[in-house]
């Protein structure tokens, strides 16, 4: 790999997510050579791939060029490339474009879906972790509401028209009521050939409420909200099969849809090269100590969603969600100093900033320790703190002006199909971007 040499001590960051972000900017202004490895030329904002996938915004609103950061600092380096493996006898990473020494490394490569071992929906369902993969969503919805307008059978305008979700967590609620604000504005006006009450967005969920992770409070305030949306919400139901036509499930429930969105859970995307003992197979997450030391290696860190730090108040380690991965990434740098300066290296804490979800216009909720938000209150802190963690002055303001737009006209602007996704190969393999 063409990387300049140097007598600085070299930290190679293997992924660009919030916890690699978080890292690569506090090392800029540090002695050290860092080199960020990824399979995409930018970071993307995760939390809003929703709208995304549902017209609400363009990807270059959520999306930040990597090579926008690494120019700031001469020692900062980006490199597009497919980490293989890691020899960490060699301290060398193997990637497509060649092979690279560290000194030290750090994996960020974050979570990919998980799908339970559920072969047929991950062969034949969609899921969003990247933004290809948002992009198919929103093609395969505008495509199957053209298809409904043309068609004669009146089956298939029925399965183009049911839209299931699977997994009613945040992207789970949040999808589904964006969706359903699609019906209710957008389909009227764009599409008179359908009435909206054709139109049904099923949520199912296999345990007992919403928003699981969040508080009861919050979970029967985002209940209500997506009912008064029109949301049809099944819980206690998990999905055995999905075709690519008929979902079935452990109950009598089955439902005939053409987009089916699965949203029920992450695991880990480690990287091979290291010992099996550093990896807890279950989570599929490398367990780290304190430091974010990876079990058994001195030199080599895991930070964010790949890093599984045991504590006494996470027990299972911290939410696979940005805020520990950027705390994490943070606390990293600062360590990394001191361990080149041969100081005491600080242990993690992670501070809950709390958890929140958007539903729809004025409809969110939030757990912030004991204070508890929904409603507008709720939706206007949502939207303020995902315009704050934003990278980079433009996304915040075209993603302000977008959300201003959309709010005054009720209406979603990015309605493009820029793929055609029928027959596209199957999301075009998109389950080898998950890493």
């Amino acid at each position: 790999m063409n990387i300049p040499k140097t007598d600085l001590p070299r930290v190679v960051i293997i992924g660009g997510g919030f916890a690699g972000m978080a890292l690569m900017r506090k090392l800029l202004k540090e002695d050290v050579q860092t080199v960020i490895l990824d399979k995409h030329n930018y970071h993307t904002f995760q939390p809003l791939l929703y709208q995304v996938s549902t017209s609400g915004l363009e990807p270059d609103s959520i999306a930040y060029p990597l090579r926008k950061v690494t120019r700031e600092n001469k020692t900062c380096i980006f490199r597009l490339a497919e980490v293989d493996r890691i020899d960490p006898d060699k301290n060398t990473v193997f990637t497509s474009i060649g092979e690279l020494t560290f000194d030290y490394l750090v994996i960020a490569t974050g979570s990919k879906t998980n799908f339970f071992g559920n072969e047929s929906i991950q062969k034949n369902g969609m899921w969003m972790k990247t933004v290809p993969q948002a992009l198919n969503i929103r093609s395969l919805i505008l495509e199957n509401l053209e298809q409904a307008v043309i068609t004669d059978d009146p089956e298939r305008r029925k399965a183009l028209l049911n839209f299931v979700l699977v997994g009613a967590g945040p992207t789970g609620v949040e999808l589904s009521g964006a969706i359903a604000e699609l019906r209710n504005h957008i389909v009227p006006k764009d599409y008179p050939d359908i009435d909206p009450n054709e139109m049904h967005i099923h949520l199912l969920e296999g345990l007992e409420r919403v928003l699981p992770p969040m508080s009861e409070e919050a979970s029967k305030k985002a209940h209500k909200f997506l009912e008064e949306l029109g949301v049809d919400i099944h819980l206690n139901t998990m999905v055995k099969s999905y075709d690519g036509n008929l979902v079935t499930t452990n109950t009598e429930l089955a439902l005939k849809t053409e987009t089916f969105i699965w949203s029920a859970g992450v695991t880990g995307a480690p990287v091979e090269g290291l010992n099996a003992s550093a990896l807890v197979e279950k989570a599929n997450r490398y367990e780290v100590n304190a430091f974010n030391q990876i079990n058994g290696y001195e030199n080599i860190f895991a930070v964010g969603d790949i890093a599984l730090m045991q504590t006494k108040e996470y027990p299972k380690g911290h939410p696979m969600v940005a805020q520990p991965a950027i705390q994490q990434g943070k606390h990293l740098a600062k360590n990394l100093k001191n361990l080149i300066k041969g100081e005491k290296l600080e242990p993690f804490e992670y501070y809950d900033k709390g958890t929140m979800a958007t539903v729809g216009r004025n409809r969110a909720v939030v757990d912030m320790g004991r204070m508890k938000f929904s409603g507008f209150i709720a939706w206007f802190i949502w939207m303020f703190v995902h315009l704050w963690f934003l990278i980079g002055f433009r996304n915040r303001l075209v993603t302000f002006f977008n959300w201003i737009y959309n709010y005054i006209n009720y209406d979603k602007a990015a309605r493009l199909i820029i793929r055609p996704f029928k027959g596209y190969e199957r999301q075009m393999k998109v389950d080898k971007e998950e890493i």
